[in-house]
């Protein structure tokens, strides 16, 4: 057996393990905290909110492990059992050039990584989340949203898939340069063309209509220094009960989105504080930060994919013969998420550090009483658990838990006491 091979197989029995072993962990412990709300939460979530966020919780978690499953089954069948091999092969006697054979290859691997996954997409949308009272959606919106995705993602990836394989094959040793450039202003294009021409084929957006919410928003962003280039509501509850708020675009074409679903489960003032969260996030630049991250880290993977796209061991290792663009992409990102998951702990770290620099400018910006308010309030209308276990969430949550963010504003509203 190939060295690699033996690699490749270990690191893989042991991701899979330790993600198996957090999500086992995840269970046991919100179960067996399902029967306390913490003191913290007794005056605002009930113990029957509680034991909903609970269970909500356990299932997802038992729902990941299904997922783990698939994506194990087909990393094995594309690699080892031979999958993008015979696919390979097929597509190279079936092209009449190499670079249309590598696309099909990349696209087929694609379309039948979706077509496995779809059933336990359909069972997460309308059996998981409708048993929690959270799925809006009908199956023809489910269908027409999965055929929209496709044309979008055929009518903006194939030509980019084209074009990096034309740089692979045309720009020499330093492709992978190229390439990355190439990558980033893709990613920049879509950024900015995403709130007017990509977001309303899915959604619809109204302006937000004159009142005190508003106004209130209004005085914020003026306080802040903030300009955005219009308030909207969007239509989220067609899809979800789940309530969100976000930024979108840079530069003029920013805008602010609320889902409707926000604004009948929070007052203005607590929306106002969710929102002096996200311009906590402008100011501190996380979004540029994070993009930086991104795009250095892409950077290092099309370096690494350079050196092993020429590596004959790295495609007899993974049981691919055909060594070649095409297959090189498939195999580097089927394999990436085994070797660089013990990266996500720092990743979520970082994120999370993130959110409570944004906590914080709320807090100068806002009242923090109201932005505590607001995120119980999220935290019981989205079942989210109050007593996630602290490895799990250490490992994998983007956001600090509930009782830690609860607490760090809870002593900035004391502090702001303390100095009235």
């Amino acid at each position: 057996m190939n060295t690699f091979t033996l690699i490749f197989l270990s690191a893989l029995a042991l991701t899979t393990g330790l993600r198996v072993w957090l999500a086992m962990r995840q269970i046991r412990h919100v179960r067996q905290h399902r029967d306390s709300v913490p003191a913290a939460f007794t005056d605002r979530i009930s113990l029957e909110q509680h034991r909903k966020a609970a269970d909500y919780t356990v299932a997802k978690s038992r729902f990941s492990l299904l997922q783990i499953t698939l994506e194990v089954l087909l990393v094995l069948g594309f690699t080892l059992a031979g999958g993008v091999d015979w696919l390979a092969r097929f597509w190279s006697g079936h092209a009449d050039r190499m670079i249309v054979a590598n696309v099909a290859l990349i696209a087929s691997v694609i379309v039948l990584s979706g077509l496995a996954e779809l059933p336990l997409e359909i069972y997460r949308k309308f059996r998981l989340e409708q048993r929690f009272g959270f799925n809006t959606m009908t199956m023809r919106q489910f269908l027409t949203d999965m055929i929209m995705q496709l044309v979008l993602g055929a009518v903006l990836g194939l030509p980019l898939l084209f074009a990096v394989l034309w740089i692979i094959a045309s720009a020499g040793v330093y492709w992978w340069l190229y390439a990355w450039l190439l990558w980033v202003g893709f990613n920049l294009l879509i950024l900015a063309i995403y709130p007017n021409f990509i977001a309303p084929l899915f959604n619809k957006f109204e302006p937000l209509p004159d009142g005190e919410l508003k106004q209130r928003i209004s005085q914020l962003l003026q306080k802040c220094g903030f300009a955005a280039q219009g308030l909207f509501v969007m239509d989220g509850s067609k899809r979800s009960r789940h309530g969100n708020a976000y930024f979108t675009g840079f530069g003029k074409s920013k805008r602010i989105v609320l889902f409707d679903t926000l604004l009948k489960h929070l007052q203005s003032s607590e929306i106002e504080a969710v929102l002096a969260h996200e311009l906590g996030h402008f100011h501190h630049r996380h979004v540029m930060k994070r993009m930086v991250w991104i795009f250095g880290m892409s950077l290092a993977f099309l370096w690494v994919l350079n050196m092993l796209m020429t590596s004959p061991w790295f495609f007899a290792g993974l049981n691919v013969s055909q060594i070649g663009a095409g297959a090189g992409f498939v195999l580097f990102f089927l394999v990436l998420p085994i070797f660089t998951l013990p990266l996500q702990p720092l990743s979520s770290v970082y994120s999370r550090k993130h959110e409570f620099e944004a906590d914080q400018y709320a807090a100068q910006h806002a009242e923090a009483g109201n932005l505590i308010s607001a995120l119980i309030k999220l935290y019981r209308d989205n079942a989210a658990t109050l007593t996630p276990d602290s490895l799990y969430s250490l490992f994998y949550d983007s956001h600090p838990n509930a009782q830690q963010r609860v607490a760090r504003l809870s002593s900035s509203v004391h502090n702001e006491a303390i100095i009235f």
